[in-house]
């Protein structure tokens, strides 16, 4: 097995997640392009897991699509009411959006003035869903999710809104509003104690954090959930894999967070995996590797990710999930 690895590196137009900017390693093998990009609060054991996403889409490539293109969510990040107005208006036809709040150094009222902002740029028809992070205590969650469900008009689910599935099961029991888990099964130990504890209606599913689309596959068929698949905030390339995991489950019956391109002030192609009337196109991406996504990553980072890199690398091989003369190139 050989690969061939490209460090890309993209500005987001808003801060998103703390960041500014979105950085990662392409992978080139007999299947094509492929992403690893975990973020740099990881640890090395939780990252390796993304390798191993990248060299699974890389070497092996994907499983039979079931849908030629997918339903996506519009994703707000924590701005200002008027600024979310305006990036869910050009949503790409999304008639669904994702709202982050519960931003740090941000009030409850700036997110139920967000929410209101989005519904009215979206319509009385539209999905709204928030993601918390896993950022509240149970109290803070039981007092916010009514309010934020009548700011949004109806929300479809909260997402994580506690970290841990005991407080995830006990809020899920004294609200109304659908409950959606994603770091208490990406981050997990035991993912389906989720179900065992009635903690949540949906669940969110990320591949690279899995270990690649057929791992996330498994999983999905053992959870008897409606899934949603969404993004870890990757380039084109990165998406191509999830849409490509929406598009092999059997089931899909919720828009998914896919349209994360959008966030994006440039990308790894200029063809990039955007929404058009509210669905992205499964169509494959190649990389241009002379533009600016490539040639503006410094010695630093290029360094920075090397060095990551080969942590991973060496801890999947001592797992025994990289064959030992499996070789990596950075062009």
């Amino acid at each position: 097995m050989d690969l061939e690895a490209h460090i890309y590196r993209v500005p987001l137009k808003h801060k998103f997640r703390g960041i500014t900017e979105r950085s990662g390693v392409l992978l080139y093998g007999q299947a094509g392009w492929a992403e690893v990009s975990p973020f740099w609060d990881y640890g090395i054991e939780y990252s390796s897991r993304w390798l191993l996403a990248g060299i699974d889409a890389a070497v092996a490539g994907y499983p039979k699509p079931r849908r030629a293109s997918i339903a996506v969510n519009v994703t707000i990040p924590a701005v200002n009411a008027q600024a979310a107005y305006d990036i869910a208006r050009a949503g790409g036809g999304a008639h669904t959006a994702k709202v982050k709040i519960a931003e740090p150094g941000q009030s409850l009222t700036d997110d139920l003035a967000r929410l209101d902002a989005v519904r009215r740029a979206l319509g009385p028809e539209a999905h709204i869903r928030v993601d918390v992070n896993g950022k509240w205590d149970v109290d803070t969650a039981l007092e916010s999710i009514p309010q934020l469900d009548a700011a949004a008009g109806g929300l479809e689910y909260v997402e994580q809104p506690c970290a841990t599935v005991v407080e995830l099961a006990y809020v899920r029991r004294h609200v109304d509003t659908p409950i959606a888990a994603d770091e208490s099964i990406r981050r997990a130990e035991d993912p389906f104690r989720v179900v065992e504890e009635d903690a949540a209606d949906v669940v969110i599913l990320k591949n690279q954090p899995l270990g690649g689309v057929r791992s996330a596959l498994e999983l999905a068929a053992r959870l008897p959930l409606p899934v949603v698949v969404s993004s870890a905030l990757e380039s084109s390339v990165g998406l191509y894999s999830g849409l490509r995991f929406a598009a092999a489950l059997p089931e899909l019956n919720h828009a998914c967070g896919l349209a994360t391109a959008q966030l994006f002030d440039g990308d790894v192609s200029s063809h990039s995996l955007l929404p058009h009337g509210g669905e992205i196109a499964l169509s494959e991406i190649t990389p241009e590797l002379e533009s600016p996504a490539f040639t503006d990553v410094d010695d630093e980072l290029r360094a920075a990710w090397q060095e990551r890199f080969g942590a991973m690398w060496e801890y999947a091989v001592q797992q025994g999930s990289i064959p030992a003369n499996a070789r990596v190139h950075f062009a």
